[in-house]
């Protein structure tokens, strides 16, 4: 057998490289001293209402785009009301602020300038709004699953009152709906150029949620 006849290595699934490509900037998002500081257990319970709060209006944006994003052909594909997070965040202000949490709602710089961003690219564009969409919601199920049991057991939470957000009672299994997703990004068809720039939009995603981290830890940090 010659060189030329020997089996070629398959090119990794892109999701595989899509994590490989982004894993630093994740690493930096979690290594953020607010996160630190929640899960040392330094952040009092207003200081993690506010990230609630932060959240809301990140996913005020998203959800709509979801709407909006439905129908494509390939991004409706990500589309899932088991992930919708809208309700769960209300419900949460609402138990952690009381009725009049909407009126203390108020946006960080840094959380302005991330929903701006997602204006600008998950209405338009199906490959931006599934970066958007894949940084957030497969996070969520990921670390965000231990997140949620921590700090409801920190702050003494009721059941599903404060750290719903977490919650995904329509997803029993997320390691298998993480794999799930995993194969529709693989299936979704881009060109190698799409690729690259799906993975350029979730570097900003994981930028956006760090510079959101580094906000909280100004305001809600001693």
């Amino acid at each position: 057998m010659t060189i030329l006849d020997e089996p070629s290595t398959p090119a990794p699934r892109f999701s595989e490289a899509l994590r490989s490509a982004t894993w630093a900037d994740h690493q930096r998002a979690e290594r953020s001293p607010y996160v630190q500081a929640l899960m040392s257990g330094e952040v009092d319970l207003d200081g993690y209402a506010a990230m609630v709060d932060q959240h809301w209006h990140v996913y005020a944006v998203l959800e709509e785009a979801a709407g909006a994003m439905r129908d494509d052909p390939v991004a409706g594909a990500f589309v899932a009301d088991e992930l919708t997070r809208l309700p769960h965040l209300e419900a949460d202000l609402l138990a952690l602020r009381g009725p009049a949490w909407r009126e203390r709602s108020e946006p960080f710089p840094a959380t302005e300038a991330y929903c701006a961003r997602l204006g600008e690219v998950c209405f338009t564009w199906p490959g931006g709004f599934v970066a958007h969409h894949y940084t957030r919601y497969l996070g969520d199920l990921s670390g965000g699953q231990f997140i949620g049991r921590f700090v409801t057991r920190h702050y003494e939470l009721p059941e599903a009152a404060g750290a719903g957000f977490y919650r995904f009672d329509g997803i029993p299994e997320p390691a298998a709906y993480r794999e799930g997703y995993r194969q529709r990004l693989d299936a979704a068809g881009w060109s190698a150029d799409e690729q690259a720039r799906i993975v350029e939009e979730i570097g900003r995603a994981y930028a956006h949620n760090t510079a959101v981290f580094d906000d909280l830890s100004t305001r809600c940090l001693p």
